[in-house]
């Protein structure tokens, strides 16, 4: 197999299929972050999300790929567009961005990014070991092996910072809720 994860043997529906969602992915994500209207952004980043499954759905990780459509698709689409009418009226539009934000929120785009890059690839992940140390270990890493570590409430596992972002996601609902009624 090549460094793209496509052989000789792939059907070239699989490719094409794959080059779709790929360029939906990037079209609807770059069209999310740049429409000015809030509820045309949260409907191009649902289609950014309906992508994202679908390249579970290629991988072979159809209960991710059902997750993906049922979670964020579904739930948290609709708690956005709730979110957005409940705080916004849908016809305002926001001022365009001045040079000196525009320059600012690249350069913390593009350092966040590089931190997160770094952080991805030298922080422990499966039984303290990095990504890169994974990629070159012999083992196969398995679904099993990220799901106990996403589950896990053991060092190196992820259960306490998923719980957090769940608080945290509630949090804003509520902030949302509360906002929404002062108006």
């Amino acid at each position: 197999m090549d460094l793209a994860g496509i052989s000789s043997s792939t059907p070239a529906g699989y490719v094409i299929v794959y080059l779709c969602a790929a360029l939906a992915m990037i079209v609807f994500s770059f069209m999310a972050v740049r429409s000015r209207l809030i509820l045309r952004a949260a409907t191009y980043l649902l289609f950014a999300l309906i992508s994202t499954a679908v390249m579970y759905f290629q991988l072979g990780y159809q209960f991710l790929g059902a997750v993906q459509i049922a979670v964020y698709a579904g739930g948290i689409m609709v708690l956005f567009v709730f979110a957005i009418l409940l705080t916004h009226r849908p016809d305002e539009k926001s001022a365009p961005l001045t040079s000196h934000r525009k320059t600012v929120g690249i350069c913390c785009s593009v350092c966040g990014s590089v931190l997160l890059i770094l952080a991805l690839f030298n922080m422990p992940l499966l039984d303290g070991m990095s990504i890169n140390q994974c990629l070159a270990a012999s083992d196969p890493i398995t679904m099993e092996m990220i799901g106990h570590a996403f589950t896990g409430s053991e060092r190196f596992q992820y259960l306490l910072p998923f719980e957090a972002v769940s608080v945290l996601l509630l949090a804003c609902i509520i902030g949302g809720v509360v906002v929404a009624r002062k108006r």
